[in-house]
Order: C-alpha cells, then structure tokens, then sequence
C-alpha cells in the first residue's frame, strides 16, 4: 500500500467538518467512582443500570485489545455488527454519488446497506472455485469506489479467500477493503486480517461474538482499523450505542477464553463429523468444504428438501436463489444431537 495513503481523502466531507455530540460520559470519563452524579439528568436511584454506560467501552476494549493484539484506539464496538457496517457506509460513501464493489454470493446486509444509504453497489461474482476475481474487481473500480467488501470466510461459501487474492486487493484498490471476519474462529490454520493492519492503513475487519462466543443475542459487533478510521466512525456514532448489559455480558464471555475455545474445538470437530455423513447420502450432490461453522451442501432439489426438512421439525437455509448456489442448502453446525438428527432425516428422504 501507498505509505501517501491519506484517510481524509475519502471521508466525506460533511462528516469531516462535523463536530460531534458530546454526552455526559464523555465530558467525565471516571464515572466508575464514588462520586455524585448531578451530570446526565439520571434517575438517582440505584438499581444496576441507571446510570448511563461508558460511551467508549473502556474496559471491554482493553481486554479485546490485549488478546487481538492491538490498541484500544484501534477499535469500534457497535450494536451487532451491521450497525458497525451502516458507519462505515454513512463516513465514506457519498449517496448517489460514490458506489461500493461486493461479491455475490456473500452476506446480503452489504447490499441492503448499500441500497438503504443510496450507494451504487456494483456486483463481481465469485469464480466458479467461489475466490475473489481479482482482474474483474479491479477493472469494475473507479475514482468513486469507495469501499470493497470481502467476507472471509464468505457467507454462504463457508471458504477463505485466497491470502495471495486478498493481498492484492488491499495494496491495489484505491478505496477501503472490508474483510468481514464474522466466522474467523473456526478457521484452521490461518490467522486474522487485524495482523496486517498496520501495514495497511486501508483495511478495517469487522468481527463479531455472535458466532463463536455465542453471544448472538446480545448484539455486539466490533471494528479493528488504524486509529484514524476509528476516530472517524466515533466522530458518527451514537453515543451510548453498546448497552450497560450487553457490556458486562460481553466482557465477562470474552474473559473466560477457555470456555469459548472448547465449544470452537467441539463445533470444529462436529463440522469434520458432519461433512463425512454428509457426502454419503444419496440426495447430496456435493459438499463444499468449510471454514466456518455451517457448510454448504448440493443437492437435487434445494426448495423440495428444505420444506421436507421444515415439515420434520428442522430449520435450515435455502440458498438456492443466490449466484453460483443452484440447489444448495446451508447447514448450521448444531450439537452432536441434531447433527445427528439432520443425516437421519436426510437419509430418509
């Protein structure tokens, strides 16, 4: 990457000039002491949550910078991670003027977001071996592509991308690359993009604890970037977007690492398990390899084999519609039970 690489250049300018909102919080940071608080229009009365959170997660940030492996000014938390993506459009993309690159079939909020902030999104399939094409990307860029999204490993592909690939995009695309890590745990063998960060000031990766850490109900979704694209984001987010409750969740869930790298082992393991009965039914076609926590299977009619599934009691996706995915079906990895349940049901049909 370009050491000249300026973040202000791509910001849009009405986020530049912006001043931000100010709150209680964030005029006094030690609210955590014995103090009295006539500040923030609070109820006095104590009852665990009355008061207002930290509007910058101080502590929560500390322990995820220590394990990452970066600052904690390197860092954005965000109500789930869409809303961390909804920023990254809101500071960068100019509505109706700048346009973003994604690559079908990935996650749909990339183009929901697009669409909801009025950014062209300009679609490059995967190849067929379901990688980034790297030539096509690059010639479908311009001077306003402000974003590229990269999910890695890719929804509903369960693949990584090519390291090589990835490489390439990040030191040739003008704009910010966006490696979506949502499912980062489960890989094998291959680290985090957030070890490259400082060698490239235009990536930012999005993770999240609703997958591995099994904290999808509290909605929590984080950012790692150089601390000048984190400044920018807080310059725009809420202020007390992260809740009291879903802080010490979290913070308490992250803590206890030993446990979330057991049921990472135990998932991983049911995913080799899975994936083996999975070749040996009749009705499967193929079995896409998998670095996530789900996998993607063929079969010989995706729409009737899921309403089968649904009348037996069992929820799974139909990804049928998207490109490159005719007739496949994407399975969570469950417990060692319902994966069992699931090839019993599949072998029956």
């Amino acid at each position: 990457m370009n050491n000249l690489f300026n973040i202000q250049n791509l910001v849009r300018e009405n986020v530049a000039r912006l001043k931000p909102y100010s709150s209680a919080r964030d005029e006094f940071k030690e609210f955590d002491k014995d103090m009295v608080f006539l500040d923030a229009n609070e109820n006095p009365f104590e009852n665990g949550v009355n008061r207002y959170p930290d509007p910058q997660q101080r502590i929560l940030k500390q322990v995820l910078a220590g394990q990452k492996d970066v600052s904690s000014d390197q860092i954005l938390l965000g109500n789930g991670s869409d809303e961390v993506l909804d920023l990254i459009f809101r500071a960068f993309c100019e509505p109706k003027v700048d346009n973003i690159i994604t690559l079908p079939p990935t996650y749909g909020m990339y183009k929901v977001l697009a669409a909801t902030n009025d950014i062209d999104n300009r679609e490059v399939l995967l190849t067929q071996n379901f990688e980034p094409d790297v030539p096509a990307i690059l010639q479908t860029a311009d001077e306003r592509s402000k974003l590229l999204f990269l999910c890695s490993p890719n929804n509903p592909t369960a693949n990584c991308f090519d390291v090589d690939s990835v490489e390439k995009l990040v030191r040739q695309f003008k704009g910010i690359v966006v490696i979506d890590e949502a499912y980062i745990d489960f890989v094998i063998g291959r680290g985090s993009w957030t070890k490259k960060l400082e060698q490239y000031p235009n990536l930012i990766v999005t993770q999240t604890l609703s997958k591995a850490y099994g904290l999808a109900g509290i909605r929590l979704g984080v950012c790692y970037a150089s601390a000048e694209i984190i400044s920018v984001l807080n310059k725009i987010k809420p202020p007390y977007n992260v809740n009291e409750l879903t802080q010490r969740r979290a913070l308490t869930r992250i803590e206890n690492e030993d446990a979330v790298q057991k049921e990472v082992a135990q998932i991983r393991s049911e995913r080799e398990k899975l994936f083996i009965e999975l070749v040996k039914i009749p009705l499967v076609k193929m079995v896409y390899p998998s670095d996530a926590n789900f996998i993607l299977v063929k079969v010989d009619d995706a729409t009737k084999r899921y309403d089968q599934l649904i009348e037996k009691g069992i929820v799974i996706r139909n990804r049928t519609t998207q490109p490159l995915c005719e007739n496949t079906l994407r399975f969570t990895v469950g417990k060692p039970e319902e994966n069992k349940k699931l090839i019993a049901t599949l072998l029956k049909m």
